[in-house]
């Protein structure tokens, strides 16, 4: 893309410090990291977000602050082997969805659990793949989607870039085709 008007949008976005294309050093680097990832209590993490954004021609990284707009839907849930939602992000502006319910129970002040949902074998942490509204077809995006990186490629990619690895700050991926 000759001006290359997908990174541009980004870099222009609130909150948005960095924004910058992966070499292939990094992204096979990260795809070793992503694939050995535990999470807590030994339950295993799938980022399914990360391995989608593989399969794309282009994948941008984004640094941000807290400023940068929230993701419109979870990016982590507590799947179970046979597909059932066990579990699930919550944020600051969906918090009064969950408040008060008897039927969950809270992990931390950002995460609840379903125990009442009738699942069987074993449970995965699941990062999903999340739409990325601000790229799309109208700017010669397509197969759009955006992922947060596990904690650990979070700093293998500001080490690898020189940058910073100030906790204040985030990445995430976005990938997309252009035909």
């Amino acid at each position: 893309m000759n001006d290359d008007l997908p990174l541009n949008i980004i870099k222009d976005l609130t909150g948005v410090i960095k924004a910058f294309y992966l070499d292939d050093v990094i992204l096979n680097e990260l795809r070793e990291e992503e694939s050995k990832v535990k999470g807590s209590m030994n339950i295993s993490i799938l980022n399914e977000g990360f391995n989608e954004a593989l399969k794309r021609e282009n994948v941008i990284c984004i640094v941000k602050n807290k400023t940068f707009r929230p993701p419109p839907e979870p990016t982590v849930i507590l799947r179970s082997d046979d597909g059932h939602i066990m579990g699930e992000e919550v944020f600051p502006h969906t918090m009064h969805l969950y408040e008060g319910r008897e039927d969950l129970i809270w992990m931390g002040d950002a995460f609840v659990v379903f125990p009442t949902v009738a699942a069987k074998g074993g449970e995965t942490f699941v990062m999903p793949p999340i739409p990325f509204v601000e790229l799309n077809e109208s700017n010669g995006c397509f197969d759009v989607i955006s992922c947060s990186p596990a904690p650990t490629s979070d700093v293998m990619i500001k080490k690898h870039y020189g940058l910073e690895d100030d906790p204040k700050l985030a990445t995430i991926l976005v990938a997309f085709d252009t035909k």
